[in-house]
Parts: C-alpha cells; structure tokens; sequence
C-alpha cells in the first residue's frame, strides 16, 4: 500500500474539490440543481480514485484506478466549461480552476506513465526469471 496523502496529484485533488465547492456560490440556483451535484462527483471522484488505487495490491489495478480518476478529471473540465457557457460571466475563478484541472491532468497521465513502465518491468522480470527456472530444468 502507498501512502496516497503524498501523492502531489493526490493533494491537487483536493485542492480541485475544495475550488469546486466554492465555484458552485457562482452558479445561479436554476443552473444549479442539475450541474452542481454532477461538478461535487466528478472532482470528489479524482482524489477518492487516486487514494483507492493506492490500495490495490497490483501495478495494473493501480494504474485503471488513475485512469478513473484521469476521466473524472476531463468529465469536470467538461462540465465547468458547460457552466461557463450558462452563466456566460468571465469568472477570473474558474479561469484558475480549469488550469489547475489541466496542470492535474498532465500530472497524472505522467504518473501513468510510471505506473505502466514498472508493470512493463515487472513482466521482463519475470520473463527473464521463468527462462532462467526453464534452463536449470534442462
């Protein structure tokens, strides 16, 4: 298990959840209803996603929990931008918010990234140690 909590891209997931929450005060009540339950789920899903994949036990599940949350982040870049299209105001706020979105994007196709390079890794060793087990049979 790894310790989720020290994970920058786990911290920045918080960070969106928390900017989310205020960005809903801009929104007008009749916009509301159905895109602010959508924008708390979609930004709650990247950390939780994150931290859960920290859990499992192997590379592959890790990396489809950080794909998970890598989709709930562009699902809320979608979804603000859909809210900025309604409220039709320049809001310097969300402005921040959708860059930080895209800053957490990359961060975490990176981590991906690393996450795929290991299991890769992972497989040569074995490869490598089933052809050795395979000689001394011989």
């Amino acid at each position: 298990m790894k310790n989720f909590k020290e994970l920058i891209i786990w911290q920045r997931g918080i960070q969106i959840t928390k900017m989310v929450y205020q960005q809903l005060k801009n929104i007008p009540r009749e916009a509301k209803g159905e895109l602010g339950p959508q924008l708390i789920r979609s930004a709650i899903s990247i950390p939780s996603n994150i931290a859960e994949g920290s859990s499992r036990s192997s590379a592959e599940d890790y990396k489809r929990f950080l794909e998970i949350a890598l989709g709930a982040s562009f699902l809320l870049e979608t979804q603000l931008i859909i809210q900025d299209q309604i409220v039709q105001e320049n809001d310097s706020d969300l402005n921040k918010l959708l860059l930080l979105i895209g800053e957490e994007q990359k961060l975490i196709m990176s981590f991906i990234k690393k996450v795929a390079q290991s299991i890769e890794l992972e497989a040569l060793g074995s490869t490598v140690l089933a052809q050795s087990y395979s000689l001394e049979a011989q």
